[in-house]
């Protein structure tokens, strides 16, 4: 593979490189605003001029204040090109570090700024704002400036997600050509001309697409700001595990944001991965965090209506122990669950190997809407895991219920909180005496349930989903699950202990080794490949 030397360093690149990508590619962070690996390439914030040395030299002439002389004299200077335009070159020399660039970083850092709100204290972005991060780097000293700043509008709502602060605007136009490029909705534009510049919206539309969370992710100034997020957390206080998105059958590779004090997700954000969301996330996929919050299971009950008997954990497991002991396996059914991770899943089948059944049946939320971006029209996240752990194909809801009015099924055991029904439509279920439901979440498999035993979330344990590709993704732990609940696989592991048919499984890493064994082997995804944690 050919390569140049950046800074002194050897940098490989590939056929129609531009010297930026190369050196993302190798993790060397040349400054820029609006270049972006996923978006063509504007070159309009001339953060990442950079001089190359070698070859023919550009020279431009220039007023250089002579101290001797006390004027400015005539001089040259070499002509800097933009890092994120030019194509690598075999044996190119590119400084991005010497006095030249460093020069014209200080130099476009405080153009930028000449009108910016120093606002800092009070902008969300502040903590991951490249105009931050760079004045620190780049400038370090105040404005020369002493004129009253161009004002412009601020707090304009573009749409139900998103607001716009037109003051903090550097016109990157990363949002624009996220509408134009990705989205495929030209609903931004700029107009004005130099600093009067700001972003608009179409006549008589609203940002109000399925990836507006993404046009204001791309921001790197605090510009666009989620209404969602907005004024909630500061982000030196949040820390970060990997994840996989719950919304679809995509998988797309997250990044989890919590706050550690409280327990608490904030937020996700999309983490690349080329092979299966790139750069991007939809916002329905970026709101799934809330899954880890609201409508939670926290305590285990036993009896239906309208005040059930809240019991703990350890009397609930007794109790389903009990149940499982007391029915003949072959009428036992147990319901598997799309939402829930392989692990769970199989730890479910192996329960259901011990007391006998044989009856299996999935159950799944209903398709959503996709697209040909991201969205997948399959809304649930392990589909193809949960099919995988069970040993194979399964039955659905509508056979369980068939099986229950026939008489063949007296006792359900069911994992995950919803399925494509409503629990109208499961009343048979409901007059079942034995219907227990492992679930994080309320829905309305937890509403026909006699037994309801809280388990973790996503967010509150490790585990695999494997995608419509085939690609298994593992997921980490981000906060601690509220006292007594634990995970799914471990729940159930009880269960069978309870029962005399232990099941082996201490830590996730032994469910993960079981699981190998039985089941066949996905394709892993290349970035989200991580050994098995310890529980």
């Amino acid at each position: 593979m050919p390569s140049f030397q950046l800074n002194g360093q050897t940098v490989p690149f590939e056929q129609g490189d531009t010297i930026m990508r190369a050196a993302w590619r190798a993790g060397i962070e040349i400054p820029h605003y609006c270049w972006h690996p996923g978006l063509s390439i504007a070159a309009n914030c001339r953060m990442c001029l950079v001089h190359v040395k070698s070859g023919r030299q550009m020279q431009m002439p220039i007023m250089r204040f002579d101290e001797k002389k006390g004027a400015y004299v005539p001089d040259t200077k070499p002509k800097l090109v933009p890092a994120c335009q030019i194509e690598a070159q075999a044996d190119m020399e590119v400084d991005s570090v010497g006095e030249e660039a460093s020069k014209a970083q200080h130099a476009v850092q405080e153009f930028l700024l000449l009108n910016h709100p120093v606002d800092c204290p009070i902008c969300d972005q502040a903590g991951e704002c490249k105009l931050q991060d760079y004045w620190l780097e780049h400038q370090g000293d105040l404005k020369r400036k002493r004129t009253e700043p161009v004002h412009k509008p601020k707090g304009v709502r573009f749409g139900p997600t998103i607001v716009y602060d037109a003051e903090r605007c550097i016109m990157c136009t990363r949002c624009i050509r996220v509408c134009d490029e990705v989205v495929g909705d030209p609903v931004l534009d700029m107009r004005e001309r130099g600093n009067r510049n700001e972003i608009i919206l179409a006549p008589g539309r609203e940002l109000d697409h399925d990836y507006t969370l993404m046009t204001e992710h791309v921001c790197p100034v605090g510009a666009l700001t989620s209404r969602d997020f907005r004024f909630k957390a500061r982000v030196w206080f949040l820390k970060s595990v990997e994840g996989v998105c719950t919304g679809c059958a995509t998988g797309c590779n997250t990044h989890v944001d919590y706050d550690s004090r409280y327990g608490k997700v904030y937020r996700l954000r999309p983490r690349d991965n080329m092979a299966v969301n790139k750069f991007w996330m939809c916002d329905d996929g970026m709101m799934t965090y809330t899954e880890a919050h609201e409508a939670r299971v926290i305590t285990a009950t036993i009896g239906r209506g309208e005040d059930p008997e809240a019991v703990l954990p350890e009397e609930a497991i007794d109790d389903v122990a009990l149940r499982l002991e007391q029915t003949e396996g072959a009428k036992i059914a147990f319901v598997f669950s799309a939402l829930h991770s392989s692990e769970d899943n199989f730890a479910l089948a192996k329960l259901a190997e011990a007391v006998g059944a044989e009856k299996k049946y999935l159950a799944a939320r209903a398709d959503w809407k996709g697209d040909d971006i991201l969205r997948h029209t399959d809304h649930n996240p392990n589909r193809a895991g949960a099919l995988a752990a069970a040993g194979g194909a399964l039955e659905d809801l509508e056979d369980l219920l068939q099986d229950v009015m026939a008489g063949e099924v007296s006792a359900v055991v069911a994992l995950g909180p919803t399925c494509a029904e409503t629990a109208e439509q499961l009343a048979p279920l409901a007059k079942l005496e034995t219907f227990i439901t492992l679930s994080a979440n309320e829905g309305v498999l937890t509403d026909v349930a006699s037994i309801v035993v809280p388990v973790a979330s996503w967010a509150e344990s490790f585990g695999t989903f494997v995608n419509a590709k085939g690609m298994a993704q593992t997921f980490q732990r981000a906060i601690p699950a509220p006292a007594g609940v634990e995970p799914a696989w471990k729940t159930i592991a009880k269960i069978a202990e309870a029962i005399d048919s232990p099941l082996g499984f201490e830590r996730v890493a032994d469910v993960r080794t079981a699981l190998g064994k039985s089941a066949p082997a996905p394709t892993s995804a290349p970035t989200s490949a991580a050994p098995a944690p310890a529980e």
